[in-house]
């Protein structure tokens, strides 16, 4: 594994980190033993930073719980959230946090994080309830280690953020499908030049690895694991690469390639995928991408966002939906017609809108209240994209099919009730 120094605290910390934003799960809730499996695989891999938070559910108890169990907290960092968007008064700030070491069964963590702000106005709401002499508090206590914000929204206002507080680390967004999304590289190299800057989405919630365009893939394949000047004329140090570069690969590659991310977050769903990260991540140096690969990936980068209509990772901020659309489920077939063609779209698409059912998650039933538009961190305009997405899954022919299919199944919709 390799690190990247914490300029605040001389701390080393892994180039790969462990998102536990979504770790795998059964109908009762997350899995213990596959997320005991991941956790495990990541430690003895050499990942020491674990980012978790109040609003990923079941998370903090997980990670609490297999840490104290197999008696390595003390090998690892934590890092988790306040979450923002619920703090309505300043008991509130205690209250959350009590509660997260609770879950998480320690006294302290290490890296603390406002969770999602957006702009400037959402840290002043903060400080104006207290949140500053708060969190000089719980640092003097111990409890706070480094302090930090998760950040969503404009370049502009990010940079604000920055230099409102003495923060000590910052999270932001970062892949190779568009380096000036968010906070962007300008925000990257700024924040860079005083604090460590952990990355989240470098794989876009998973499209850059598992929902690229056959044209992308393409291009990808025909790069020479081995050629001259290809990605990789062999291993830099430490374990052996794979022979060829999975999707997931490059894009984590691109990412650690800047100096200036110190943690790439990635949220691995079982414990081969932490392994094969973890030797990625131990021979990815940074500035070890040649002219010939970042050509590729500007090539890559045209094919995807000419036929990824919605930014949507699957995040899930915007869910439950008060009239059950299933906003991400919906999105990523959406995404699905464009690149891999309306057939294959569709049918994802049957399954997540549940057209065969009573009840369907389809984007019908959005009645445009707006609750997921304010908790979007993409910032992504909801309401008008279900519209569009509507026109393209559901032409005449189509709704005429669902009539049909919920007439012979004997299961006819309910109908909700006016707004």
């Amino acid at each position: 594994m390799q690190y990247r120094v914490d300029k605040k605290t001389g701390r080393k910390l892994s180039v790969l980190g462990l998102g536990c934003m979504r770790f795998p799960r059964t109908i009762a809730g997350i899995d213990m033993k596959k997320a005991e499996g991941i956790i495990m695989a990541a430690v003895e891999g050499g990942v020491n930073y674990f980012d978790t938070a109040w609003m990923y559910q079941g998370s903090e108890e997980a990670l609490g719980a297999v840490l104290e169990k197999n008696r390595i907290r003390d090998r690892v960092f934590i890092a988790s959230k306040l979450p923002v968007v619920l703090v309505k008064k300043p008991e509130d700030f205690g209250r959350f946090f009590g509660e997260e070491l609770r879950r998480l069964r320690t006294d302290c963590i290490d890296y603390y994080l406002m969770h999602m702000l957006t702009g400037l106005a959402s840290w002043e709401k903060l400080t104006g309830m207290g949140i500053e002499g708060w969190i000089a508090s719980e640092k003097k206590s111990g409890r706070i280690g480094q302090i930090g914000f998760s950040f969503h929204g404009a370049a502009g206002e990010f940079l604000k953020i920055l230099d409102a507080y003495p923060w000590e680390f910052c999270q932001i967004q970062y892949n190779y499908s568009d380096e000036h999304f968010q906070a962007g590289i300008g925000g990257l190299k700024k924040a860079a030049e005083t604090m460590p800057v952990i990355i989240m989405e470098p794989l876009l919630g998973g499209k850059l690895a598992q929902g690229l365009p056959r044209e992308a893939l393409d291009i990808f394949r025909a790069f020479p694991r081995n050629g001259s000047g290809g990605a990789g004329a062999g291993p830099e140090k430490g374990r052996p690469c794979p022979a060829v570069y999975s999707p997931a690969a490059w894009g984590l590659r691109w990412v650690w390639n800047h100096p200036e991310a110190a943690v790439v977050l990635s949220g691995m769903s079982d414990s081969r995928q932490v392994e094969e990260n973890a030797a990625l991540a131990d021979n990815c140096a940074a500035g070890s991408l040649t002219a010939e690969e970042l050509d590729v990936y500007r090539r890559v980068r045209e094919v995807f966002n000419a036929s990824c209509r919605v930014r949507c990772t699957g995040c899930g901020y915007c869910m439950p939906c008060p009239r059950h659309v299933n906003i991400p489920g919906c999105f990523a077939a959406y995404n699905t017609s464009f690149f891999m063609g309306w057939m294959a779209g569709m049918q994802q698409y049957m399954t997540s809108a549940a057209f065969a059912f009573e009840n369907s998650f389809g984007p019908g039933n959005c009645i445009a209240c707006g609750k997921c538009e304010t908790c979007c961190p993409q910032k992504i305009p909801i309401i008008a994209g279900l519209r569009e997405l509507r026109k393209r899954m559901e032409p005449l022919p189509v709704r005429i099919v669902i009539a049909a299919m919920r007439k012979f199944l004997g299961r006819k919709r309910r109908s909700t009730p006016a707004a």
